[in-house]
Parts: structure tokens; sequence; C-alpha cells
């Protein structure tokens, strides 16, 4: 009875991460398609933004074949692809940090941001994105660590999303603690699974969503702090941002400014 019992519960544990894997993955196709449809977003954009484009869809799509193929039952061949996504969880942090301080020098950052702001918030979220991820990889054979710490790291990253989807300009300036809210949802499901399916909220869960909140105040601290200042005029030196104030909203386009 106690072996069916335990079966059972992994077996709802799977159903629940395929189930939030998918959601996730729906958030970030429904933030960025809308925006295209609305004609916020273009493809005329840098090569380097398309690379990382395909980075963050690819592995959103492989983090849902590899939460299908852990319902499913596919464990060998979940194992064997992890070692794909250690080494592509590794690109979409270093493309990520990339292309956040290219935007910044190019003077792109989203006008409900401030540039430092912007560039400490993707640039810190995607590292913390990187550790969790490290972490599950070195937890793999603890399957309810491994499977819970990888479904927080992932939930950072529907950030972007997130903010595709939330009203951003009537959130200034908190529009980052907005979407850190939104992200917040998805640890948040998962502790009340747990709590329903067997009583308690597992420690996981308490690491991966302390991270997450620890990150957005460090992004707090660090942003708007003198070596934060220091660290974005040397990331904009010799480029159009450098001419941007750091502490200032840019402008906002048509609808939404002049």
């Amino acid at each position: 009875m106690a072996t069916m019992a335990g079966r059972a519960r992994q077996a709802g544990d799977a159903r629940f991460f395929l189930i939030g894997a998918i959601v996730m993955a729906a958030v970030i196709v429904a933030g960025f398609s809308t925006q295209l449809a609305m004609g916020r977003s273009s493809f005329a954009v840098p090569v380097a933004i398309h690379i990382h484009a395909l980075l963050f869809f690819g592995w959103t799509f492989f983090f849902v074949a590899q939460a299908a193929l852990a319902a499913s039952g596919s464990s060998a061949l979940h194992r064997r692809l992890g070692w794909i996504g250690a080494g592509w969880a590794a690109a979409v942090v270093v493309v990520g940090i990339y292309t956040t301080a290219m935007m910044v020098r190019r003077g792109g950052a989203p006008f409900f941001f401030q540039p430092n702001y912007f560039l400490f918030m993707n640039s810190l979220t995607v590292l913390a994105f990187g550790g969790l991820t490290a972490a599950a990889i070195a937890m793999r054979r603890r399957t309810d660590w491994h499977r819970r710490l990888l479904f927080c790291g992932m939930a950072i990253l529907t950030g972007p999303g997130l903010g595709r989807l939330l009203p951003m300009p009537l959130m200034i300036p908190w529009a980052g603690w907005g979407v850190f809210v939104a992200v917040m949802l998805f640890p948040l499901a998962g502790m009340i699974a747990d709590r329903r399916r067997t009583g308690r909220v597992h420690r996981a869960w308490l690491w991966g969503a302390g991270t997450i909140l620890v990150i957005q105040i460090a992004i707090d601290l660090i942003a708007f702090s003198a070596p934060g200042l220091a660290v974005y005029r040397a990331v904009t030196s010799g480029s159009p941002g450098a001419a941007v104030p750091p502490l200032a909203f840019p402008p906002a386009p048509p609808p939404f400014g002049p």
C-alpha cells in the first residue's frame, strides 16, 4: 500500500510539472506573439536578437519536452537529453547577458524601466536561472529537488513573456516588482500542489522562491548604487547608450507618450 501511495504521489508530481511547463511555455508564446500581432515587435532587429530568441524559445520547448518524457516514464532518454540541456542553459545565460548589454549600449531599454535597472534586472535574473538550473543538475539523482529547482529556474524565464502581457506602462515605477510578483505565482502553485498532495511544502520550493526573492532585492540594491552606476557607465562607454541618463525613464513611444 505504501509503495502504491508513493507511486501515486510521483505520478501526481510528474503531472503537475508537465502542466506547469506547458503553462509557462504558453505564457511566453502569448506574450511575444501578442506584441507581434499588435505591431509593437518586429523581425527587423540585429542578428544577435534573433539568436537570443532562438535560444530562449528553444530552451522553453526543450523544457516542455523533458517534462513530457519524465511524465511518460521515458527516464533514460530524459537523462541522456539532460546533458544537452546543461549546455543549452549555459548558452542562455551567456547570450542573455550579452544581449542585454547590447540593448543598453544601443539605448534600447524599454521605457518602463530605467536603463541601469534594466541592465541589472535582466543580467541578474538570467544568472539566477543559471544558478537554479545548475543546482538542479547537481541534484539530478534526487528527483524531488531536481524537478522543483528546474521549475523555479524556468519560472524566472517567464518574466519577459509576462512583461508583455501585463500593463507595464501603468505599473511605472514598480514594473519590475510587478513582473516579480507574477513570476512568483509559479513556485506558489507548486507549494500549494505539494501541500494538497503530501500535507507539507517541499524545501526545494523555499530555496527556489527564496533565490528569486533575493535576486529581486539585489537588483534594487545594486542598480541604484554607486558601483552599479559605474558598471553601467563601463558597459555603455563609447556607445549611444552612454548619452542616455541611467536613472531616468526613457521617453514613451506613441500611444503612451508624444
